[in-house]
């Protein structure tokens, strides 16, 4: 089971990036998933979930009304499209899948998890 996250790369401040989050070895059309980042020397942070089929999204409120997370189960992979970055988005990305229908802000609600994905934004 594995889930691949790409999309990362450094761009400037206003700009906007798209992660991919695609699974294999396993579906998760029936499992939340969510994205978490890490920036340099802080603590994982939730930033968006999803639920099994995407009729429920929750997003952390610094990045409500920025990013929109979706998904589409025909092809196991999930999205994070995020627009208005700003250096305070720089970090590591993370997608992972629950074992739970609903997305959840909890970390450990997760037990797959992807390698990550740099973001880096320029002022």
């Amino acid at each position: 089971v594995q889930l691949q996250a790409s999309g990362g790369g450094l761009v400037q401040a206003g700009g906007s990036l798209r992660l991919s989050c695609a699974a294999s070895g396993r579906t998760f059309s029936n499992s939340g998933m969510g994205w978490f980042r890490q920036a340099p020397g802080k603590g994982r942070e939730f930033v968006a979930a999803i639920s099994w089929n995407g009729g429920n999204t929750y997003y952390a409120d610094s990045v409500k009304g920025r990013y929109t997370i979706s998904r589409d189960n025909a092809k196991n992979t999930m999205y994070l499209q995020m627009n208005t970055l700003k250096p305070e988005d720089t970090a590591v990305y993370y997608c992972a899948a629950a074992l739970t229908a609903v997305g959840a802000t909890d970390p450990r609600r997760y037990i797959y998890w992807g390698q990550g994905t740099l973001v880096t934004i320029s002022s």
